[in-house]
């Protein structure tokens, strides 16, 4: 080998060594990226897809979500469903906690949602303006929508107890409709299969075609939403950071704009 020789090999043995430096100090990102899987409610539909895509670009994380009822996201945690985030009630996320299916010490409040009467958009005004209203107004009604207490959701729920301290609970049921889901409440009655409807504020911003009222003091109640890490999740910073966006400025104020109500 000539010596004029050795000045361009060591320049691209050089070269070779810089770009390998590069892709290493490039990698650390790609490294720590994960796969979140969560689970949330329905009526978090509205605002999780918006603000979503927000996180993954700032984390470099990918997140799935599904939604279900409450009742039944607590079920697919208790049968061992491969999860990282789940969120439910505080009771069932206690009750996730003792049976070591939820990290202890990870929960955290996301937010909160007051129930409505539906009624399709331009039907005249229940009046729900007190606790006695309310149960005039609905034994009035020629047919009611309900959640159905057997799904599991928080709004059926309340609504079924809702009915049974009214004392009413018998004397409407044969006008009562039964649907898996509060979202599906106010479907029903957007489509005019039910002349008013029962469940989350929340959904008057998924559902177009509907007038909603606040049931009154003494019949509001509120379902609130908090957030766990999964015991068996294999990238528990990333949900934590996950749980942390869920808690940020922006989200809370994408939360309020779809009638829901923020810590």
């Amino acid at each position: 080998m000539s010596k004029h020789s050795v000045a361009p090999t060591f320049a691209a043995g050089a070269s070779a060594a810089l770009i390998a430096l590069l892709l290493v100090g490039a990698t650390p990102s790609l490294a720590h990226a994960a796969e979140i899987k969560l689970l949330g409610p329905v009526s978090l539909r509205v605002v999780l897809p918006g603000v979503l895509p927000q996180f993954e670009t700032s984390s470099g994380h990918k997140v799935t979500v599904g939604y279900d009822t409450l009742g039944a996201i607590t079920k697919r945690i208790v049968d061992g469903e491969a999860v990282d985030v789940a969120m439910v009630s505080p009771a069932q996320n206690e009750d996730l906690q003792k049976q070591n299916k939820v990290l202890a010490g990870s929960r955290v409040e996301i937010a909160r949602v007051g129930f409505t009467v539906f009624v399709k958009k331009g039907a005249p005004k229940p009046d729900v303006s007190s606790v006695d209203a309310l149960k005039r107004t609905l034994l009035a009604a020629k047919s009611i929508v309900l959640g159905d207490p057997a799904a599991g959701g928080g709004a059926g729920v309340y609504t079924a107890g809702l009915m049974e301290r009214l004392g009413i609970a018998t004397e409407i049921k044969a006008k009562t409709r039964l649907v898996r889901s509060g979202t599906e409440v106010a479907e029903t009655v957007a489509k005019g299969e039910a002349e008013l409807g029962i469940g989350v504020a929340s959904d008057a911003a998924i559902i177009p075609g509907l007038d909603a009222t606040p049931l009154p003091t003494g019949a509001q109640s509120y379902s609130v939403y908090v957030a766990g890490i999964s015991s068996g999740s294999k990238q528990v910073d990333a949900a934590q950071a996950l749980i942390a966006f869920l808690t940020s400025a922006t989200v809370k104020q994408a939360l309020r704009a779809s009638g829901f109500e923020t810590p």
